[in-house]
């Protein structure tokens, strides 16, 4: 006898698809601003002549669920019919006790349906052997276009590799640039140059710098906030920043850790796991040592930190930096540097009292703010990121390197009043360096009139370019389809 009925199934799809009845149901879960991946998803989705399924991935809350929502709208509004169209969440505890298989036989014995089917599956992680059912869908239902939605990547992406090839493309979604952010909330943008490049600043006169960074002024207040709430869009969208950075707390990081992880991964300590990501929250941005997390979490074991750090990867909750050799310089070795996803994610569990007040703390977030965006950014190219860190003189570091075959670029982070650094500063060192084959190095500051280059003399100048300036430019880029291309 089946756990759950047919009737039970079909109760729950039509509470998920209410424009079967009613098209115009569709307007109310729809939002008019769209996320950059939305247009990637649809063009994937509705191509003409290269068929592919596509597959969004991201940490939750970052609006996965609202682009399928966008997109069965669209396809209302150009006349697909309906009931051609079916959304279902296996989050759902109904669905979850039922397979692929047996949603869609429900879903085709309702109504006489005809044509192509759009189906939109949502957290497709939760259901058993989902990639092979979607090998099975994509081979024998030339009739289907799919798009499904996951909130572990890497989970998505073996199942990628393993069947998916030639099949469907898997897109992450981060949280939302600070560019996308402005634009959510409709801010007036600042007139800029055309297609204007960070790498491109350089260029400019002083007097063509001091106009262009005196544009972002409107946006600093805008930008604190940003820092505070993070890039998730129904948070930045809410009047109460108060209750959105607990609810940040309660869906994004307690949902994840206490349920999805222990859900998706063999987390046999909830308590250790909680732990663990706290410690980390912590020491963000800091080289990790395994073995000294290992120590100070009541001696538990390496192989366990590990296990539990690479389930908090796969749940797109941090990313981990790797170190990198520069030039002639001798690297340190096989110590990550953490990143906690969105530095909003890291406030919101740590709540510090008035945080942006606290010089290390605000430029820990902006690290983070930084790191995040140069990943978004160079996603789906050849880019190599990481870190740099003497393994001698330890205490010489770049914040991040981005390394591609003919581009090799440093980018520290200096977010205080004064960003003046010494001539042994690491990034004023590597630029004095031939071998290091530097192409453009940058030093992010804090204040809007601390810009230019340094006055340290090296082969590679050091830009100094302000925070707000460099994470807007390189998100509006990334809208601008120029990712990849600093």
């Amino acid at each position: 006898m089946a756990i759950v009925s047919d009737e039970q199934v079909i109760k729950v799809l039509r509470k998920y698809n209410p424009w079967w009845l009613n098209p115009a149901a569709i307007k109310d879960e729809c939002k008019p601003q769209k996320r950059l991946a939305y247009d990637e998803a649809l063009r994937i989705m509705k191509h003409n002549t290269i068929r592919r399924f596509a597959v969004l991935s991201g940490a939750r809350r970052v609006g996965k669920t609202t682009i399928m929502y966008q997109m069965i709208n669209n396809l209302i509004e150009n006349g697909i019919n309906t009931r051609n169209i079916l959304y279902v969440s296996f989050d759902n505890p109904i669905v979850k006790l039922v397979n692929v298989e047996m949603v869609l036989s429900i879903y085709e014995s309702l109504y006489p349906i005809q044509g192509t089917r759009y189906i939109f599956f949502d957290e497709i992680q939760y259901t058993e052997h989902w990639e092979l059912w979607m090998k099975v869908i994509y081979d024998s239902r030339k009739d289907i276009r799919l798009t499904a939605t996951g909130s572990a990547s890497p989970i998505l992406e073996k199942g990628a590799a393993d069947s998916g090839t030639g099949r469907w493309n898997v897109l992450k979604i981060p949280t939302m640039s600070f560019y996308e952010y402005c634009r959510l909330l409709q801010l007036e943008e600042p007139v800029l140059p055309d297609k204007l490049r960070i790498t491109k600043l350089i260029k400019m006169s002083k007097a063509q710098l001091g106009d262009l960074m005196a544009r972002f002024a409107s946006l600093e207040g805008h930008f604190n906030r940003y820092l505070m709430i993070g890039g998730f869009p129904e948070l930045v969208l809410s009047d109460d920043d108060i209750y959105a950075q607990r609810m940040l707390r309660e869906d994004v990081v307690d949902k994840v850790i206490k349920r999805d992880v222990l859900t998706l991964f063999n987390i046999r300590s909830p308590l250790l796991m909680e732990k663990l990501f706290l410690y980390l929250c912590m020491n963000s941005t800091e080289i990790f040592s395994v073995t000294t997390a290992a120590k100070e979490l009541e001696n538990t074991s390496v192989a366990t930190i590990d296990s539990y750090i690479e389930a908090l990867e796969m749940s797109n909750l941090l990313y981990l930096a790797k170190p990198m050799n520069v030039g002639s310089k001798g690297a340190l070795k096989g110590k990550p540097k953490i990143f906690i996803a969105d530095a909003a994610i890291r406030n919101a569990v740590l709540m510090i009292d008035d945080v942006l007040s606290d010089e290390k703390e605000l430029g820990a977030m902006v690290e983070t703010t930084v790191y995040k965006h140069i990943v978004s950014f160079y996603q789906g190219s050849t880019a190599q990121l990481g870190y740099f860190r003497k393994a001698k003189d330890n205490q010489k570091e770049v914040d991040v390197v981005v390394e591609l075959p003919r581009e090799k670029i440093l980018c520290e982070v200096k977010y205080r009043n004064n960003s003046h650094i010494p001539a042994t500063d690491a990034i004023v060192e590597l630029c004095k360096d031939e071998k290091s084959k530097i192409t453009n190095a940058f030093l992010i500051t804090k204040q809007l009139d601390d810009f230019g280059v340094t006055r340290h003399e090296t082969k590679v100048p050091v830009f100094r370019v302000p925070a707000i300036a460099f994470l807007y430019l390189l998100g509006k880029a990334e809208a601008d389809g120029q990712n990849g291309r600093m």
